[in-house]
């Protein structure tokens, strides 16, 4: 091997004593610099990804749900319609030099943006911290966008686009083909994966109809069944249960405090409570990702 060879023409002594080769020095110079400088340089792209595909998120959010193209037109202001600049769509940065308005009409622009940019690139840097700069770490960050961005629509609009629920199921069993093949592609993984996204659709499925039986309306979206197979399709069921559990019990306390509030102000209505189970299934799914293994274990470790 070429980097195990050392010179030793030339040599120093170190407070030791011991002799040391330039060449030996240089490597262990080139060892610090990689083993310190290369994972900062990492975060810093993986950071500048993630404000770039938060703001490319940004854009599927506020179309995908009205069935408008993600390319044409180019971003454009949600009130007057007027064509942003480049230099006034620089993620997070030009919302703060703004002032979160639009430099045409002066009206509001959501803190929607800058928060989704922020948090998509926390989510990379997170992926990458802690599955390393790999096809897992990667995966991770497709992930995350995926279910960052349906959690958003469905808080906003009650809608769970199949523009991206089922191309991520699809990826989904595409990702455990290929991470967990030896040579290429392993077959029966992806089976696994597009058997598991089955079950958990049809589990929903089920409480679905259960609850069409009981009160004669829907109780469940269509799509919260397409999202929970998608999450299924790349962590499996066990993770997948993990992020339903959550995401009811964080949709309940949350419709407890609905409920109380409208008490509390006197607005009762005799409408019902709708609760966009798919914000909370996404964020349900974005901590099985990286909490899910630990917090399982933890469970079954008490019935040891």
């Amino acid at each position: 091997m070429v980097l195990g060879v050392q010179s030793h023409v030339f040599t120093l002594n170190d407070s030791g004593g011991e002799q040391r080769s330039w060449a030996t020095l240089d490597l262990e110079i080139v060892a610090a610099y990689t083993r310190y400088r290369v994972p900062e340089l990492i975060s810093i792209f993986t950071v500048l990804a993630g404000l770039i595909f938060g703001s490319f998120l940004n854009v599927c959010i506020s179309r995908l749900p009205q069935h408008e193209s993600i390319v044409r037109p180019r971003s454009r202001c949600p009130v007057c319609r007027s064509p942003i600049s480049s230099w006034d769509n620089i993620p997070i940065l030009s919302w703060i030099l703004l002032r979160g308005r639009c430099r045409a009409c002066r009206s509001h622009i959501s803190r929607r943006y800058p928060l989704i940019e922020a948090t998509t690139a926390a989510l990379f840097l997170l992926s990458i911290l802690q599955f390393g700069m790999s096809f897992q770490g990667v995966a991770a960050c497709v992930l995350c966008w995926l279910l960052l961005g349906l959690a958003a629509m469905d808080a906003e609009t009650m809608l769970l686009p199949d523009a991206l629920t089922v191309p991520g199921t699809a990826l989904g069993v595409a990702y455990s083909g290929f991470y967990a093949g030896e040579h290429f592609f392993a077959w029966r993984a992806a089976g696994e994966s597009l058997l598991a996204a089955a079950v958990a659709a049809a589990f929903i499925m089920l409480i679905r109809w259960l609850y069409w039986l009981a009160r004669r309306r829907e109780g469940i979206g269509l799509g919260d069944a397409k999202l929970l197979a998608m999450i299924a399709a790349w962590m499996g069921l066990w993770q997948a249960g993990l992020a339903l559990f959550l995401a009811v019990v964080a949709a309940a306390a949350y419709g407890l405090i609905l409920i109380a509030l409208r008490r509390r102000l006197a607005t009762a209505s005799k409408l019902a409570l709708r609760i966009p189970l798919g914000a909370f299934l996404g964020a349900g799914g974005i901590f099985a990702l990286f909490e899910g293994m630990d917090a399982l274990k933890w469970y079954f470790d008490l019935y040891r």
